[in-house]
Parts: C-alpha cells; sequence; structure tokens
C-alpha cells in the first residue's frame, strides 16, 4: 500500500515517503484544503522533527500561516483546531506504527478530518505530478526553531482536568506511555498512578507502540499482577488511543467498554441517557450493543475509521461512540477521539465498580460474558475480493438463516445465534473477519468455516 491512505498519510520513511513527498504534500494542503490559518504538532520519532520542517516549508510556500505546537499528542492538535478556530492541521505521527513509520493526520476547520475521499486524493494527484521528474534527493527543509508548548500543554490539561473527574486515592492502577506523547500529560492527569515508559523515545524501546499486540502490553500487565493493581491502562504512540487490562493483567476488548464511556460521559454531563445516541463501528460486540439500549441510549452503527465516524457523531449529534480499535470520541471534544478523556472516564467506572467492592473484570462481565467473540482476525489473501465471496457463500449455506445484513464497511450479518463481519483493511494489507456467537463451541466451528473458506 502505498502512502496515501483512507484516513491520513502514513507508512515507510525512505521507502514509501520522503521529505520531498512531504513538502510537496504541504503546498497542496493548501490549495485543496483552503484557509489561511494552520497549525502543525509533532510526535517524538526519529524522523519527525525533518517531516515536520519540509511540511512547515511547504505549508508556508503555499501562503499558509502556520502556528506550531511542537511536541504534542494527536488529541492535542484535534482540540486546538477546534478550539482556536484554525482552518486546518497536520499531526505529524505514524500513530501505532513501528519506528521506521511517519506519516501526517490532517484536520480542516472545526477538526473534521480530511481522508482520501474528501481531499486526500486530489493532493495525492498534485504530489504525484510535482514530484515527476525533479530530483527528491536534493530537496533539504531549513530548519525550524524549537517551538514552546508550555502554554498548549497548560491549557489542554486544565480542560482534561475540568472533565476528568477526582480520581480516588484508594485506587491502585498503572499507565503505560509506551514511551509515547501521553507522556507529557500522564503525571498531572493521573496522580496515584504507577507510571512506565513515559520517557519520550521515537525508538520504542520497550515494546511495540501498538498496544492492540498482546507483546506490547504484557509489560503492564506484569506489572498489574506483581503490585496486585486494579486496573491498568495503555496509550498507543501518539495517544489517540487507550487500552485498558483488568486486575488480573487480562485484556479488555475495547468495545466492550464503549457502554462505560458512555455511562461516565453521560453522568460528567448530566444528561437524561434515554436523549443520547452514541456510535459504535460496524466490529462492535452484540453485548455492547444491547448494554447501550439498557441503559437507554440509541446506538448508531458507523464504519471503522475516525474519518467516518466523526462525521457521523456529528451529524447524529452523538455524545460519545467507541471503536474496536480503541478510539473513544467524545461530542464535548469537538466530536474527536481522546485516549486520555476515555481513559479518565473508564477510571471512575471502575472506582466506583471498587467503591461497590467489585473488580474490573466483575464489572466488564456484565457486556462480555454475554457472548463468545473471536476478536479481530487478520489474513493476508492476494485476491481479497475473492476471498469475501467465498466466506459469504460458505454462510449462505453452513450458517442459520440470515436475519439482516449491512454492507457500510464490508459485509455484517446478523443471526439469531450470532453475527459476522468481513471486511478489508483500509490500512493495512489484511483481510479481517470477527465471529461471536451465543456458546464457545458454535464459535469454533464458524470461525473454522470462514477460516478455511478465506484461505482456500
Amino acid at each position: 500500500m502505498g502512502f496515501f491512505k483512507a484516513y491520513d498519510m502514513r507508512g515507510t520513511y525512505g521507502a514509501d515517503f520522503d521529505l520531498a513527498t512531504v513538502y510537496e504534500v504541504g503546498k497542496a494542503l493548501v490549495e485543496v484544503v483552503g484557509g489561511k490559518r494552520w497549525l502543525v504538532g509533532r510526535d517524538c520519532r526519529v524522523t519527525s522533527a525533518d517531516v515536520h520542517d519540509a511540511l512547515i516549508e511547504g505549508l508556508r510556500e503555499a501562503g499558509a500561516e502556520v502556528t506550531d505546537i511542537g511536541l504534542c499528542t494527536t488529541p492535542m492538535v484535534y482540540f486546538f483546531t477546534a478550539e482556536d478556530g484554525f482552518d486546518g492541521s497536520v499531526m505529524v505521527t505514524a500513530s501505532h506504527n513501528p519506528p521506521t513509520d511517519n506519516g501526517l493526520k490532517v484536520s480542516k476547520k472545526g477538526a473534521l478530518p480530511v481522508g482520501y475521499a474528501d481531499g486526500l486524493d486530489k493532493v495525492e494527484s498534485l504530489v504525484m505530478e510535482r514530484l515527476s521528474g525533479t530530483d527528491r534527493k536534493a530537496y533539504k527543509p531549513s530548519p525550524t526553531d524549537p517551538a514552546d508548548n508550555s502554554q498548549y500543554l497548560k491549557r489542554y490539561v486544565e480542560w482534561m482536568r475540568s472533565r476528568g473527574g477526582a480520581i480516588p486515592s484508594s485506587l491502585k492502577y498503572a499507565v503505560d506511555c509506551s514511551n509515547g506523547m501521553s507522556s507529557l500529560l500522564v503525571h498531572e492527569l493521573f496522580p496515584g498512578a504507577v507510571v512506565i515508559n513515559d520517557v519520550l523515545d521515537g525508538r520504542f524501546p520497550n515494546h511495540s507502540p501498538n498496544p492492540l499486540k498482546a507483546d506490547a502490553r504484557e509489560q503492564l500487565a506484569r506489572l498489574v499482577r506483581e503490585k496486585s493493581l486494579d486496573f491498568g491502562i495503555i496509550f498507543d504512540g501518539d495517544a489517540d488511543r487507550a487500552m485498558f487490562v483488568d486486575e488480573r493483567g487480562e485484556f479488555i476488548q475495547p468495545d466492550y467498554l464503549t457502554p462505560f464511556v458512555a455511562e461516565a460521559t453521560i453522568s460528567s454531563l448530566g444528561i437524561n441517557p434515554e436523549a443520547q445516541s452514541v456510535i459504535y463501528d460496524v466490529r462492535t460486540s452484540r453485548g455492547a450493543i444491547e448494554t447501550l439500549a439498557e441503559m437507554g441510549c440509541k446506538g448508531v452503527m458507523v464504519p471503522v475509521g475516525h474519518a467516518f465516524a466523526k462525521p457521523i457523531l456529528r451529524e447524529t449529534g452523538a455524545v460519545c461512540g467507541g471503536e474496536l480499535a480503541g478510539h473513544y470520541y467524545f461530542k464535548e471534544f469537538f466530536g474527536c477521539d481522546s485516549g486520555v478523556l476515555a481513559a479518565l472516564r473508564i477510571l471512575q467506572c471502575v472506582a466506583e465498580a471498587s467503591a461497590e467492592g467489585k473488580s474490573a473484570s466483575a464489572m466488564v462481565a456484565k457486556v462480555n460474558s454475554r457472548y463468545a467473540n473471536s476478536g479481530e482476525l487478520n489474513f493476508k489473501v492476494d485476491d481479497k475480493d475473492a476471498a469475501i465471496a467465498r466466506a459469504l457463500d460458505v454462510a449462505s449455506r453452513e450458517l442459520p438463516t440470515e436475519l439482516s445484513r449491512s454492507e457500510m464497511d464490508g459485509v455484517r450479518i446478523e443471526y439469531a445465534t450470532g453475527w459476522i463481519n468481513i471486511r478489508k483493511s483500509n490500512t493495512e494489507p489484511y483481510l479481517r473477519l470477527i465471529v461471536e456467537t451465543d456458546t464457545r463451541s458454535t464459535l469454533d466451528k464458524w470461525i473454522n468455516l470462514l477460516s478455511t473458506a478465506i484461505l482456500n
């Protein structure tokens, strides 16, 4: 896959893109997205300073006035784009990708995302045209002066504190920053936590910046078990996602926590749950969907990815939402995702459960004990469309009677005893499958049938 993706621009530095590419992207963004005032931030990756300088040079060459907030989290860029009324913004980051990667996340006025379907396609065309025949290695950006981000950090922390609520000193928990951008904030926002990997290091020396990977969570899980903690939080590289482990160090699948994010958000805002919509993506557990309905909330299913979730959250007026990948969205946060705000909200739920004598695992059991769930299964296949067709053919012949079908993102089929979702990844070369059923034996049977069809 190339540098330009469905939601952003991302790839291996020096292979999928170079500094000349970034410079031309900066120029093209002003032409395509428009506006005079642009905001730029960056993560701590080894290549981010150079990418940041090339981007700013391109933006300014096209006539933009650039405000640089330097090292920051991705949600900080979203927040100040909307809060301070910028016309556009770019965060230099590859999020949870390996250290060799880098990229650009683009937003327009109001912190609405700019994805491939609404602007990045035009940016790509301009960039490829202008790079054709040029000596790309000859380009070297002029270095920018170091940005002072102290006032932005102060304002951001104050805003988060006003929304997060007090964390009881009796709650014992750990936070893993993954050597990423959450390191800027955790000590002020999570007092009393046992904090690890809080030194900014774009080489990510202690583990992958992707907490969806089990080995990335192992250090946190071991710490929670060894210190008999109540809970553990882990942020990805740019802190737009948060994930969690319970008191046993067991991973809590992120979609199971969407009802808890909704419950804490509704409580924090002091509003009636029965009047609120909550978004969730097409991979979300039926257990989470049922729990939201029991709370009185109206669930709204959306395609996977922030470029789709954010506009729908605004269109529907949803109070918040969540994704299987650990993104949680908030109306009060300008419709954007924030791993830190999600963690603060979920901590409130854990603290309340603890005060009632319940563990984190017992708290989540009301959602995750209802069905057997496969989690997201990834397959590398040469012909994704043919593999999907084979899986759907097997489903039509071997699975129960189909009750309903959604094709908003891949195919999600509902049955009386479960559901399946099969879709092509928008960011990686994978075909992805999720299966959920009423019993473990049925789950194993369905996974075997569908996996065999996909691979054969």
